[in-house]
């Protein structure tokens, strides 16, 4: 007999989250002996607790394809919400729920906190008797889920379209400094990344023959604020004008920064953002051609934009959530689908499986022999592993009267079963 399906998405969305969940619909209807009705939790783990299931199976054709080119996550929401080990109601309310609703089957698309959440519930449905199978999809835009050596993930879905993201905005950037440079001399762009620099780092592709005044300055690059203040007035001297693009995890001292549910330095929701503490930093000092720095932080355009969206990442994300479902059908529980690189001069991904208590909480690393020696940019061997996955021609996205056409269902949930319940973070 048929089981039924609960997919659900949890922490930042990216630009190619719903190519996944198009993939993971498809494969799943390709089984109707073996998948049932497919669910989404409305906001993740929370739509999980709070039994708000929307009913994926009745959504038109249209609609479903419609999600290759729909952005974030607002066609099923995604959440921060951390089921924590302490707040023992939780777990028990989504194995109530999936009980209740004849859950079979459990998709949890995220990065790596998501991943833990998907093994401890399938270690708890296990040792409940719960007949079910816990099955991840990695996305994340930081690409650091997965180990340094690069065997558990190459790459995860989200990254390449943010990479691109920025190839694109470091371009345009080029042709303003270039021209403003009289008045404007330096350009001071923030990145995501709070710890790991793979989204900053993505600004050399826009310049691979390096012929653009332009520092890149990770977490990682281990400066100090004296030292870049230093690395721009020799950049001025030389070129007249710097664009850099620094990491928002940059260490500049105390910025207020404030905590989200899952611990991570929300930086974006700070009293006063890294880019403008630099600017602020590099007004004071003299600089050897007239002007002043200004300072640009472009926010959550990054992971939500479809237009910057790569081809090969919105391909890869699906052909990730259609293996997700071939590995709970014939593999079972624990495990998540993954992308890795066939070896040889040309790019050639391929799909596998890996376990998840091996990604769960995983933190990968940006290597340390990707960063040249003075800090200020990255080397060669970082383009060669990026540039494949920013694709080479424009997405598709369908218009209407002129308007990007976007995924809209129709919000038909499942009956409520089961009595209302508050999750305990909001108590």
């Amino acid at each position: 007999m048929p089981r039924n399906v609960i997919v659900a998405q949890s922490g930042g969305p990216s630009p190619v989250i719903n190519s996944s969940l198009q993939g993971l619909i498809e494969a799943c209807q390709s089984f109707p002996d073996t998948f049932g009705t497919i669910y989404a939790a409305w906001h993740g783990i929370e739509g999980v607790l709070k039994e708000e299931l929307l009913n994926l199976s009745i959504q038109p054709h249209e609609e479903i394809k419609l999600l290759r080119n729909t952005p974030a996550a607002g066609s099923i929401g995604t959440c921060r919400y951390k089921l924590k080990e302490k707040n023992a109601q939780d777990f028990q309310r989504v194995i109530d729920v999936f009980k209740a609703h004849d859950i079979g089957y459990f998709f949890y698309n995220g990065g790596n906190d998501s991943m833990d959440t998907a093994h401890k519930i399938s270690v708890l449905a296990r040792q409940q008797g719960l007949d079910l199978v816990a099955t991840g999809v990695p996305k994340t835009i930081d690409n650091d889920v997965g180990d340094s050596e690069f065997t558990l993930v190459d790459h995860t879905p989200g990254y390449g379209s943010t990479a691109r993201y920025w190839a694109y905005i470091v371009q345009n950037a080029e042709e303003e400094n270039r021209g403003s440079a009289p008045a404007d001399p330096v350009l001071v762009l923030q990145a995501m990344g709070r710890k790991i620099g793979y989204i900053p780092a993505a600004a050399r592709l826009a310049d691979p023959e390096r012929t653009f005044p332009l520092q890149i300055y990770m977490a990682e690059s281990g400066l100090s604020l004296q030292q870049l203040g230093e690395n721009v007035l020799s950049q001025l001297s030389r070129d007249g004008r710097c664009i850099l693009v620094i990491s928002e995890g940059f260490d500049v001292g105390d910025i207020g920064a404030v905590k989200d549910s899952f611990g991570h330095t929300s930086f974006s929701a700070s009293q006063m953002t890294v880019a403008q503490i630099v600017t602020n930093y590099l007004n004071s000092l003299t600089f050897p051609v007239p002007g002043k720095a200004r300072c640009q932080v472009p926010g959550t355009d990054q992971r939500a934009t479809a237009i910057y969206a790569s081809e090969v990442d919105l391909d890869e994300a699906y052909e990730v959530g259609r293996k997700a479902v071939e590995i709970a059908r014939s593999h079972g529980n624990g495990w998540m689908s993954t992308i890795l690189r066939k070896p040889g001069p040309s790019y050639a991904p391929y799909y596998d499986k890996v376990p998840l208590e091996l990604v769960a909480n995983s933190e990968r690393m940006f290597p340390k022999h990707w960063i040249t020696k003075d800090g200020t940019d990255v080397t060669d061997d970082f383009l060669l592993y990026a540039q494949p996955l920013i694709g080479s021609v424009w997405p598709r996205v369908p218009l209407h009267n002129g308007l990007q056409r976007f995924t809209r269902f129709s919000m038909r949930f499942a009956e409520k079963r089961l009595p209302a319940y508050i999750p305990q973070a909001y108590r």
